[in-house]
């Protein structure tokens, strides 16, 4: 079973390690966590701009128990529907998908960003930040 959906903020926050990611290593301790391959994109485009190789990047991710989950018509939805009420908080559609994914899998998300935490969603926001 998957513990929670790691936002792309927070995979980089313990790929870095960065402040936030002894938050991320406590909820990995606790069990497999899930993220949306679109969040794997944003990760890996990022390790990219930074100089990462692709096998760098993919032996950083494959020291993480993480189940890759595809972004497919469902999820396409799901985050299309997340729209209207996190426009005002700037969420992206990688946000989105990361959110939408939580919510199907009935898990608390993890992500560094504190604007999540203003927005009413049906699952926890566990911030890997929290000042």
């Amino acid at each position: 079973m998957v513990e929670a959906v790691l936002d792309a903020s927070a995979v980089l926050a313990r790929l870095q390690d960065e402040r936030g990611a002894e938050v991320v290593d406590a909820v990995l301790e606790r069990g497999p966590c899930a993220i949306s391959a679109v969040n794997l994109a944003e990760v890996g485009a990022r390790l990219s701009d930074r100089g990462a190789t692709p096998a760098a990047i993919e032996a950083g991710l494959a020291a993480f128990p993480l189940e890759i989950i595809a972004f497919d018509e469902a999820a396409a939805y799901a985050s299309a529907l997340l729209r209207p009420p996190t426009r005002q908080a700037g969420l992206s559609l990688g946000d989105r998908a990361c959110i939408a994914l939580a919510e199907t899998l009935s898990v608390p998300v993890i992500t560094c960003d504190r604007a999540w935490q203003q927005l009413s969603l049906t699952v926890p926001v566990i911030l890997a930040r929290a000042d």
